[in-house]
This record gives structure tokens, sequence and C-alpha cells, in this order.
């Protein structure tokens, strides 16, 4: 990995930590922007961007810069209010920003929108400087980034293979450096596929912790923004600051869990996982279980069948309609404007009916109750981001076969509601990264956010650049529900205060000495319960 600091006219940092450490020196940062944009613009046949910040923009977010630069804060000050400042990011052509055409990579369907995305302003307010629109699958429909107009980026390490989608032009424009993070979206695993093909971690949150305000829906009902960074605590950071509720998104259900995890877990991984063994995929597998061990962690074998029933909704049953809400009107006036393979696969739609979307959630609704017992007996489960990485031969040649097969591990997340993190494996022999994601209930992000620190060796950041998570129950709730006692919302701001004042009084209590001259009582040892049957008669 390059250095963090680069001088002037070098190439930009790959990570936060880095551009945070030019914001006391301008000219440093200012020129770490300027290789940025040499960055972006030499890649403009690349098929990464489909849009670039107009000039007047930029300048605009340059002299919006100078001004948060000389605001006279000190840098902790400076740092507290806009923890991103400088920092240059990319955006999927899916999410919107003011005044900038959102094409979703389908000319036609061409918008203008008037506002930022939710998750977009809140990382101007940050002081992020967007730079350009990022290539996708068109409407997000896909796994592989090859059903674009505006070209098929390949992956970072092998130009015959692809980059993986729908977040394609994404995922390159980090792992070549171009940008620390890039927003992407992740509906059936379009954020982690592109990870797992570029050696990135894609954090896919739980549905609802970030508003889908101003994102064009692919499913409406499951879409996520999803962050696509070098590390797992710059990932992490950016959850942190586009998280919490939208009011533009109905979907928006902002609930924390969990902050942290036990040290050691039982992990859930397939009992017959699908991989290539032809591309080393077997081997990279083994790796990881190994890696998984000497952390400390228990495996535990784990039948996939209800997550792949889970999955076969996703295009099987009911839920590409909804990917037909989205473009019906353009697609009946015109169909030529489609990619063949996105247009075949959203005219399934045209063949379901009401029935059909009921069964299909009652099928959903029974499969969870399914898939939730596996929690009883795992607390997370790994399992390969990817079954294989096809070339651009391959995916032509079964555009539907191959895209199927790469969401063997992804599909099913966000139907169930939960979180998902995908982290670079190392490489097969043949030299391609691989990848594992790792899965937890949903509003485990934080806790989940922390096992990937310790999987990719990644010290813990400061608590202020973390998700949320909840609070610890208070004792007096825990208490009741240990023992099944029932406590109105009404009575529990009072029993909470007299939990709190007994609780004082025997601290108070333990610190008194016993008698004249004693020191005062350290510890309490409980001594049980006090025989009523005396000496003798026992």
């Amino acid at each position: 990995m390059r250095e963090n600091v680069p001088p002037p006219n070098h190439l930009p940092p790959l990570t936060l930590s880095g551009w945070r450490s030019l914001q006391d020196r301008p000219d440093h940062l200012h020129a770490a922007l300027a290789a940025t944009l040499d960055l972006v613009h030499a890649s403009a046949a690349a098929g990464i961007w489909i849009s670039l910040c107009p000039r007047a923009a930029w300048v605009a977010q340059l002299d919006l810069l100078a001004e948060r630069l000389d605001a006279g804060a000190d840098l902790s000050e400076r740092r507290r209010r806009w923890p991103l400042l400088g920092v240059p990011f990319g955006i999927k052509d899916n999410i919107d920003v003011a005044g900038v055409p959102t094409t979703a990579a389908c000319p036609a369907f061409r918008r203008l929108p008037t506002e930022h995305a939710s998750a977009v302003q809140r990382l101007l307010d940050a002081g992020a400087l967007w730079v350009g629109k990022t290539n996708l699958d068109q409407f997000a429909t896909g796994l592989v980034g090859t059903r674009s107009p505006y070209g098929r980026p390949a992956s970072v390490v092998d130009p015959m293979r692809i980059s993986g989608g729908s977040s394609s032009g994404s995922a390159v424009a980090v792992a070549q450096g171009q940008v620390p993070f890039a927003l992407a979206t992740d509906t059936a695993g379009s954020g982690r596929v592109p990870a797992g093909f570029n050696g990135l971690v894609g954090l896919k949150p739980t549905p609802g912790r970030v508003g889908n305000g101003g994102v064009l829906p692919a499913c409406r009902t499951l879409d996520c923004v999803a962050v696509l960074a070098h590390t797992v605590a710059d990932a992490a950071q950016v959850l942190a600051l586009i998280e919490g509720p939208d009011p533009r998104d109905a979907y928006s259900d902002f609930q924390p869990g969990a902050a942290r995890l036990p040290t050691s877990l039982r992990i859930g991984v397939p009992q017959r996982p699908d991989l290539d063994d032809a591309i080393g995929y077997t081997g990279a597998w083994a790796g990881a279980q190994a890696r998984l061990s000497a952390l400390g962690h228990r495996r535990v074998e784990v039948d996939m069948a209800p997550l792949a029933a889970v999955a076969a909704l996703l295009y099987d049953g009911p839920w590409v309609a909804e990917r037909h809400a989205v473009v019906r009107e353009l697609l009946a006036r015109q169909p030529l404007a489609f990619d063949a393979t996105v247009r075949r696969v959203i005219e399934r739609a045209l063949t379901l009916s009401a029935t059909d979307a009921f069964e299909g959630l009652y099928r959903l609704q029974a499969l969870k109750a399914v898939a939730a017992e596996l929690w009883q007996g795992v607390d997370l489960l790994m399992l390969p981001t990817a079954p294989t990485h096809p070339t651009f031969a391959e995916v032509d040649a079964d555009p539907i076969g191959v895209n199927t097969r790469l969401g063997t591990y992804t599909n099913f997340v966000n139907l169930l509601g939960w979180c998902a993190l995908a982290l670079p494996a190392g490489t097969t022999g043949a030299g391609l990264p691989f990848g594992v994601t790792f899965v937890a209930p949903g509003g485990l992000d934080a806790a989940l956010a922390r096992v990937g620190l310790a999987w990719c060796g990644e010290a813990e950041p400061d608590p202020q650049d973390w998700p949320a998570s909840a609070s610890p129950p208070h004792p007096a709730d825990a208490i009741a529900a240990r023992i099944g006692l029932p406590l109105a919302e009404a009575h529990r701001p009072g029993v909470r205060r007299y939990f709190d004042l007994a609780a004082g009084m025997a601290d108070l209590v333990m610190g008194l000495p016993l008698a004249i001259g004693d020191e005062p009582a350290e510890t309490f040892v409980p001594i049980g319960p006090v025989s009523m049957v005396s000496g003798e008669d026992r």
C-alpha cells in the first residue's frame, strides 16, 4: 500500500487517515486533490465513470473547503465539525447529486434531481468532496458489471475478468486508488461481489439503517446504500456519518444493536460450499477457515438450503416486480433503450400476479422463521463472497446463469433483514483476489465491523468514527426480563430510579466500617441462605 502522506504531485492517499493528515498542510491537500482529478480523467475510457463533477461545481467545493480550512478552529475542533474535510469520493450513478443527471446506466432514463440524496448530503456536510458518478449494471440489475452502455470495467487484477457489479465503477475507482471510498448500492450483493473481485472492503448495512432518500430504487423494500473502501475502519466511519433516520425514505428503520460480540465466536460456514476449484477458490477458502480458527473462533457447519430457498425468491419470486415498478413507463415506451439482459430480467414481472406477490410474501415469512433458527447455534456466518470469478467471455456466453451463480452467498441477506461485511481473504494461486463475507442479524453492524477489524488486523479507531450501537439495558429492565416480570412503560422510569437509589445505598453501606476501628469492607462475599436447622439436628 502506498504511503498515506504524499508529497505534492504524487499519488493521493488510499485511506481516510491519510487524507486527514493533510488537513494542516493545505498545499499538500490541494496537490492530492489535483492528483485525484488527474487519475479520474486519465481513466475516462475505462468505463469507470459515467459523469464527472462539473468544473463550476468543483470550484465551488474547493471554495467551501478553503473557507472551512480558514475557519479558525484548531485541528481537533475542525476534525469534530468536518470529519471528512477535503476527502474525495465517488457516487454510484443511481444515487442523486443535485443538478447532475442520474442515469442508472440508461441514457433514456436520465433525470435531473434538484437535491442531493440523503447519504450524499451527509457526506458533504462532513466536508467530503464528490468527484463523479460511477458506472453500474443498468438499473443496478446484475452482479457482473457488464450491463452498461458506458463500458465494462475489468477487475483491477485481470483485464480478462469482470469487475463484479452492479457497483462496478465504484469498486474499480476505489481499487485503483482514484478515491479512498465510494458509495454503492446493494440489493442482492452489488456492493459485496465487486469488493471481493477487487480486494476491497464492502460494507452492506442492515436494511433501513441508511436512508434511501434520493436513491433510484432497484427493489425499494430491499435496497441498501453500501460503502466500498480499502479498510474496515474507513468503511465503518463512512457508515457512521450516513446512517440514521431519513424522513425522505418510508423504509428508513434505524435500530442499532449491540456494540460488541464475544471475543470467541461460533462462526457458521457452509457444509458443502460451491467453489470454483479451477481458479483456486477451494484452496483459498481452506486458508480462510484456518485463519478463522487462528483468531480463536469455532467453526460450525450449517445447512445452506434454507438460505438458498430465500435467495431464489429474489429473481424467481415476485420481488422482480419491484424493478418493473421503477421503469414500467420507459419499458413500455422504449424497450430497446434497455440492456437486453436487463430487459429480459425485468420483463419477467409481466408474468406475475398479485396472487404471486402474496404467495411470495407468505413463503418468505415461513423461511424467515427457519433462517432465524440458525442464530441459535452460531453467532455469525462466514461465507465465500462469490463461488467463482468469471471472465467476460463466460458472462457473454451465459449472462443470466453466471449472474445467478454469483449470488449464491449474497441474494438472501437483504430479504432476511441481515447485515454483511465483505472482506479480503488473500489471493489464489493464480493471483486472483479471494474474499469472504461475514453476515450477522440485523442491527449488529457496529459489532460486525469490529469482527472485521480483527480479521484485517486493524486497530480500533476513535469511538466518534464508529457506527452507533444500542445502549446496554438498564439493570432493572434486565432483571425484570430475567424473572419474567411485566414492566409497564409508565412504571419503568420509577422502577429504574428506585433501583439506582437502592444500588447507591448498597454501595454506601458496603463502605461503612463493620465496627469501631474496622476497615471498610472492600468486597462482599455472599454466603447463601441460612439453614433453619440447628447443628444438633443436622
